[in-house]
């Protein structure tokens, strides 16, 4: 009989428990991915993965380590379990490490009602690398592109089960499709790039590839003739395509990790005005049809909408079971793991209130200033939360776009930022990070 991932995590807790372990939990991932690359409509690259890893953490007092493997043989898994024992003994104590009580697991393991799976047939490849054809075929078709940089279609089907000592014992599985198309305009030094994609869990959701290669194509040629725009204070606002980062940017700083550390911008400010009046940010695991939403988190706790920041206040911090231990808090269930190391605190699923105005609406009202579509490296000071960003994207006059600029910085304090944020209506309903677009006044822009 085929051995399930529920069977190897079970062999790998049972192993760890003979070699001399106090306390386990394991985790086991199986997956499939198909990605086809085109270029020039010919293909340039097939690619099929199929896997199974993982992982042992193991606990001997309050002494524990991490071990794991892509070999699920009985030999590699009872050496597994040996290993990660002698290195438990050996590491320093942690008396804020272990596993969760059975009152604090998770009972609703049925993720069925999250709807994470397309049971419809694997992809053929050829069909695959049609659809990434088409997506070129359709960028090339907008006046002004030059070339395609890439064309990419793909599959995937994973499979994640969990077990540990204290009884706990759940997985789930999750299909996904996605496409992707970059263009380019102008030749030589004056060549642009962007881009466009979608990735859903069911093939029925997806943008068509036409859609997806002619929107590439013309974001592309609308960059064209690029410069350099003014050094000032202006209004900026953030696409939606990349507002997303800003609010990421809080969600690191109020990470349990961060505040037990003494290291973030955000210490001491929980229960503090962080975001306007009016404006929620709310964690939401359960929704279905997005990938990454979860019943339970890496240490088998159930998880549940929370309100991180509510009505513009900070509520408290993201937690897993050893920082809120480290903190004198509870866990909030947001500890997230892999094969190859212990959980860590983490929040995938937000979505933050948005405003009554469209972007063109707040365009209008900003006058004059930069609208910001792509950012490229970055300066952030996770101490003091100073923001420093090369940015590239449109000029507004007059309330519309008068014409792109590339090479500039934009910079802030992020206290300040987030706290004169004014949301857009434009937020995706299907990515994890519902976000919309974000103006901020006032920020200094190095640029001619």
């Amino acid at each position: 009989m085929t051995q399930t991932l529920a069977d190897l995590t079970h062999h790998l807790i049972a192993a760890a428990q003979a070699a001399g372990a106090d306390a386990a939990d394991a985790v086991a991932v199986s997956g499939t991915s198909i990605s086809i690359d085109v270029r020039n409509a010919e293909l340039e690259e097939a690619q099929r993965a199929e896997s199974t890893d993982i992982g042992l953490r193991v606990f001997v007092g309050l002494r524990s380590a991490n071990v794991s493997a892509s070999d699920t043989s009985d030999r590699t898994v009872g050496e597994m379990a040996e290993r990660a024992v002698a290195m438990a003994r050996e590491a320093p104590e942690d008396p804020h490490a272990g596993l969760a009580t059975q009152a604090q697991l998770a009972t609703d393991l049925d993720h069925s009602r999250l709807d994470l799976v397309d049971n419809g047939p694997e992809p053929d490849p050829a069909w695959l690398e049609e659809q990434a054809r088409i997506a070129e075929a359709a960028a090339q078709e907008v006046a002004g592109v030059t070339q395609v940089q890439s064309a990419s279609a793909g599959y995937g089907r994973r499979q994640v089960h969990m077990s540990a000592s204290n009884g706990f014992s759940g997985g789930y599985e999750s299909t996904g499709h996605s496409l992707s198309a970059v263009a380019i305009a102008g030749t030589g030094a004056e060549m642009e790039r962007d881009y466009d994609f979608d990735s859903r869990i069911h093939l029925s959701d997806m943008h068509s590839a036409r859609k997806i290669g002619h929107l590439a194509g013309e974001r592309a040629v609308a960059r064209q003739g690029a410069r350099r725009p003014k050094t000032g204070t202006y209004p900026v606002l953030f696409d939606e395509r990349i507002s997303a980062s800003l609010i990421g940017h809080l969600l690191s700083a109020s990470n349990g990790t961060m505040i037990a550390r003494g290291s973030s911008w955000l210490l001491g400010r929980d229960g503090e005005q962080v975001l306007p009046r009016g404006v929620d940010l709310i964690e939401t695991p359960h929704r279905p049809r997005i990938a990454g939403s979860r019943l339970f988190d890496g240490e088998g706790l159930p998880t549940s909408e929370r309100k991180i920041v509510e009505d513009g206040v900070l509520t408290g911090w993201t937690l897993d079971l050893a920082t809120a231990r480290k903190l004198g808090l509870e866990s909030t269930a947001n500890a997230s793991r892999g094969t190859s190391g212990p959980p860590s605190p983490s929040v995938s699923h937000v979505t933050l209130t948005p405003g009554a105005q469209s972007p063109e609406e707040l365009m209008r009202d900003m006058g004059t200033g930069l609208l910001v579509t792509s950012m490229i490296g970055s300066t952030i000071n996770p101490n003091t939360g100073d923001y420093s960003r090369g940015a590239s994207g449109f000029w507004i006059e007059n309330g519309a776009i008068a014409y792109p600029v590339n090479e500039c910085t934009i910079a802030g304090n992020l206290n300040d930022m987030l706290a004169r944020i004014v949301p857009s209506n434009d937020a995706r309903a299907h990515i994890s990070r519902v976000v919309p677009s974000l103006l901020i006044d006032g920020m200094t822009l190095a640029g001619a």
